[in-house]
């Protein structure tokens, strides 16, 4: 199939597709819930809060909002009221921060999250969407097949790879991506470990 750059095109048979959090892959999504985080020393309840408290380093009281809902959807949707308020280059550092999320998942959530990525073995990781065009998942086609960037599935294909070549595990120090102003609620963020590593150095 001829597709534009950047497409990809997916055969239902050859991917493990996420769609809803219960069904088989659904820990994939940053949806899911029971993947706690812990930046600094902010508790946050899961991968897409934190994704979504980065679009506003510059506003900490809208970042306290979406970090205050009980789920990650409605920590989605509360971030949608203030896209305008976006920093500038958003659209030019939301890979590198989505790509740092998921390891920041990962490493603080290693047991469940790496047997959840090695659970898929080769197939490819696709994010369903069904409504529309996505940049980050792929649409469901009328022939079952799925079209689209898909970046979240490659991105989540990039970190299994690496789960799998050993290069990350649960002590692993992740390093925040060379952004400028990535501050959550007035702190920057430096690297990041597991939440049981922050556990002992507090005590």
């Amino acid at each position: 199939m001829q597709t534009e750059v950047g497409i990809r095109h997916y055969e239902p048979s050859q991917s493990a597709v996420f769609f809803k959090t219960r069904e088989r892959f659904g820990a994939l999504s940053n949806m899911a819930s029971g993947f706690p985080l812990t930046i600094g020393n902010v508790q946050i309840r899961s991968s897409e809060a934190l994704y979504q408290s980065l679009r506003y380093p510059e506003n900490p009281e809208y970042q306290k909002e979406i970090l205050a809902e009980a789920s990650a959807m409605t920590a989605k949707m509360k971030s949608k009221k203030y896209y305008a308020h976006s920093r500038a280059d958003w659209m030019s550092v939301r890979v590198p921060i989505m790509r740092w999320c998921l390891r920041v998942k990962l490493v603080q959530n290693y047991e469940l999250f790496s047997e959840a990525l090695l659970s898929t073995g080769s197939l490819a990781i696709v994010e369903k969407k069904v409504r529309r065009e996505d940049f980050w998942g792929a649409k469901l086609q009328a022939d079952g097949s799925f079209v689209g960037r898909n970046v979240l599935g490659r991105l989540l294909m990039e970190l299994r790879e690496e789960v799998k070549a050993g290069l990350l595990f649960q002590e692993t120090v992740i390093e925040s991506p060379n952004i400028s102003n990535l501050i959550l609620l007035g702190c920057k963020i430096g690297p990041t470990t597991s939440r049981s590593s922050q556990q002992r150095r507090l005590v």
